[in-house]
């Protein structure tokens, strides 16, 4: 692996994803280019052959193709070499009856490093970190779990999804988006920001153009 960005630890969201080579179970990739013009999850888990991330790689690989239906790719990382990673995948099919077909980064420690994932007091293993990466290479979510917590991989699905409607149409999701307890799957306006974009506001929502329940929160059908 090389041509890692100086900058170490925690990134921050909107940054870019730092510029590397990598080696994966489907051979040299390189991130962020080689997954230009497409989301991308990439996830980090502790260690191979290991409870909790055997349920979260079958849990990823059996929502692969909803991913992939968001033009969202996904690629795992573990401080493991290539060779684990391709017995554990060989594990996994004869065991669980699941073929991993997503690549997985055999990382020395430089990714960890660089992308702040080493758990403190927890020797040399990842902590179980997603970053989700848009088309033009920026992160825009980021996840830290602790080893003991397997992570919801639909709440990463949603939360791809969320973004793309917010990116395409400029809303916002409400909570439990798209069943939240109030507006259902409705998407939220962004707040008005002077008062004749207010007032402006409600004379739409007056035209049925979209409900309000005032002018700083209001609401509209997809």
């Amino acid at each position: 692996m090389e041509n890692l960005n100086e900058k170490k630890g925690i990134p921050l969201l909107g940054d870019n994803f730092p510029e590397m080579k990598v080696q994966t179970t489907h051979g040299q990739v390189n991130l962020p280019g080689d997954y230009k013009g497409k989301w991308f999850v990439l996830f980090s888990h502790p260690a191979d052959f290991t409870p909790v991330c055997t349920t979260e790689f079958v849990a990823f690989q059996q929502r692969y193709d909803k991913f992939r239906a968001l033009n969202c790719e996904l690629i795992g990382l573990s401080v493991d070499q290539v060779f684990a990673h391709i017995k554990w995948e060989e594990w996994i099919k004869e065991n669980m009856d699941v073929k991993i077909e997503f690549p997985i980064i055999a990382d020395t420690g430089k990714v960890a490093e660089t992308l702040g994932l080493i758990h403190p007091g927890k020797g040399t293993n990842t902590v179980r970190a997603v970053f989700v990466v848009d088309p033009k290479g920026k992160i825009r979510i980021m996840l830290y779990y602790p080893q003991e917590l397997g992570r919801n991989m639909d709440e990463i699905l949603r939360i791809v999804e969320g973004m793309q409607v917010s990116d395409e149409e400029g809303v916002a999701m409400p909570a439990n988006w798209p069943a939240n307890e109030i507006l259902g799957d409705r998407v939220i306006i962004p707040p008005a920001t002077s008062v004749k974009m207010a007032n402006e506001r409600l004379e739409k929502a007056e035209k049925g153009e979209f409900k309000c329940y005032d002018w700083w929160l209001c609401h509209k059908e997809r």
